[in-house]
């Protein structure tokens, strides 16, 4: 067992010991590679370098009480994987060497897995790029598949604590009929600037605006959008956003929880009348929103005067987390033990 704070896990990258890696060669998947190596060789011509082609997820495993480890909903995670890889003309993943390097390198790195109760978990990512050297704008011909993982505390270092979300109204996340839907880097690098000037105002995290018409709610800069009112989950029916998978579990606890669920647009107006509001995604799970500071307007949205979360997103943040960490029954189906 490594020896490490795992209470105290920043949300950032450590060593483990190996990753694994497939090739995909002359129109075919070739065989899974167990490395040591942190890093890659790729050519200064290399796709993925110059016009972006590069995808990836975020899952997670974690350690119950039983000290079983769990996955949660890998398979979501591939077909949203696919999906991305269509939209930018990549091949897609066959679901059998997904699904065995997912375990295998879970497997392989299980001492770096926190303890049950430490607010941390195992951080998977799995990658796939395009390594064709070339300078016309053309999709590769060939690319390197990897997953590593390493261990991580909260993304948002306060925890289940009420955060300040900055209301982004002058940059744009997404084209309208871009690539928003799409877990590529390059919806990224694009919140780069957001993010630092929400930094600058002392807010944790970014909201942007619909790219369109700039009227509605869209998503954080890595995570989907919710609010809570008159016991219904809202959330924003938008074609550039990504699909969360975290947002559709959560719809789906509220669901059982006796809620109604609206996924539709979300006027900025509609902000004033909301209980409680928060993010969701994988690494921070929900980030509930203490205040959103709309500085072009000089105007802050209050969610949390006492400063905790609110009762409904407490309830699901905890129901969710009992499922993946096996203290829930799973009646979804969603994890599955290694």
């Amino acid at each position: 067992m490594p020896n490490l704070d795992w209470k105290n896990l920043p949300f950032s990258y450590l060593k483990t010991n190996y990753n694994l890696r497939c090739y995909f060669r002359n129109g075919k998947w070739g065989e899974i590679m167990k490395e040591k190596s942190e890093t890659i060789e790729l050519h200064i011509a290399a796709t993925c370098l110059h016009y972006g082609q590069e995808i990836f997820e975020g899952m997670k495993a974690v350690q119950g009480r039983d000290g079983k480890i769990r996955i949660f909903r890998w398979e979501e995670h591939f077909k949203r994987m696919n999906s991305s890889a269509r939209e930018i003309i990549m091949p897609e993943l066959p679901k059998e060497i997904f699904r065995k390097m997912i375990f295998e390198v879970v497997r392989l790195n299980k001492e770096f897995v926190p303890p049950y109760e430490s607010g941390a978990f195992l951080y998977i990512r799995p990658l796939l790029i395009g390594i064709t050297p070339q300078l016309a704008i053309h999709p590769s011909s060939d690319y390197l598949f990897l997953i590593f993982v390493t261990p991580v505390g909260p993304y948002c270092k306060e925890g289940f604590k009420p955060l300040d979300f900055f209301l982004e109204q002058e940059r744009d996340r997404a084209a309208p009929s871009g690539t928003g839907h799409v877990k590529a880097g390059g919806n990224y690098a694009t919140s780069l600037q957001s993010i630092k000037k929400a930094a600058e105002a002392h807010c944790q995290l970014v909201l942007f605006l619909d790219p369109k018409e700039k009227k509605y709610i869209d998503e954080c800069s890595a995570a989907n959008f919710f609010a809570i009112k008159n016991n219904t989950y809202i959330t924003p029916d938008s074609k550039s956003i990504l699909p969360s998978i975290t947002n559709r579990s959560l719809m789906t606890l509220a669901k059982d929880m006796g809620m109604k669920i609206e996924r539709r647009k979300i006027e900025l107006k509609e902000l004033e009348s909301f209980e409680e509001v928060g993010a969701c995604g994988t690494a921070v799970v929900i980030a509930p929103a203490k205040r959103i500071i709309d500085s072009k307007n000089n105007r802050i949205y209050e969610y949390s005067p006492d400063g905790k979360p609110g009762p409904i997103s407490t309830k699901l943040y905890n129901r969710l987390r009992a499922i993946q960490c096996g203290d829930e029954p799973d009646k979804f189906g969603w994890t599955t033990i290694i």
